[in-house]
């Protein structure tokens, strides 16, 4: 399993618009979103880095959604190639996991491009005004190291933007699995 480091894309950049379907087909445009705090977060099926946080990663959004924090999920491996990624496999993880949240499927790959994600899990904190304020890990720990999966580096930068404060600029990035690139 090759680790892969997120880009750490300058703090303070714009959000990309974006329009994506969800697992079922259902369309959401970047838009619509309410004016609050949004994460953006690039995950798939079958990556260990994934699978090793997305329990606790589904209850931090049931926690922060109702905070006033919307979050997404994006999907943009190649479900071709890697068939455990697909639609169908994500309403499958959807239901396993208690995603409380939108699970996107970027087909095209554009919206990880216009994004710079590199890998899964990487997280991206935008301020309600659609900001970067954070991307960096979800907290320190990985398969195999023992740390606790709890989202302490995630949750703190969250904690400061829905308390109108800047999180930390001291931000470690995320690792995982590369996007796997058509």
């Amino acid at each position: 399993m090759a680790l892969t480091p997120s880009t750490m894309v300058p703090l303070g950049s714009q959000m990309p618009d974006f329009s994506l379907p969800d697992a079922t087909g259902n369309l959401h445009d970047s838009g619509d979103f309410p004016r609050q705090p949004v994460l953006i977060a690039f995950i798939c099926n079958h990556c260990p880095y994934v699978k090793h946080i997305a329990a606790a990663l589904s209850e931090f959004a049931r926690v922060y959604k109702e905070a006033g924090l919307t979050i997404i999920a994006i999907n943009s491996n190649d479900f071709e190639n890697y068939p455990e990624d697909s639609p169908e496999k994500m309403q499958e993880e959807i239901a396993a996991r208690g995603y409380a949240f939108p699970y996107l499927v970027d087909e095209s790959q554009e919206v990880a491009r216009a994004f710079d994600a590199a890998c899964t899990p990487d997280f991206f904190l935008f301020d309600k005004d659609r900001k970067l304020v954070y991307r960096g890990q979800f907290d320190d720990s990985r398969p195999g190291n023992n740390a606790p999966v709890n989202g302490r580096d995630l949750r703190a930068a969250v904690d400061a933007v829905l308390a109108g404060e800047k999180p930390s600029g001291e931000q470690v990035p995320s690792m995982g699995c590369n996007i796997k690139w058509k």
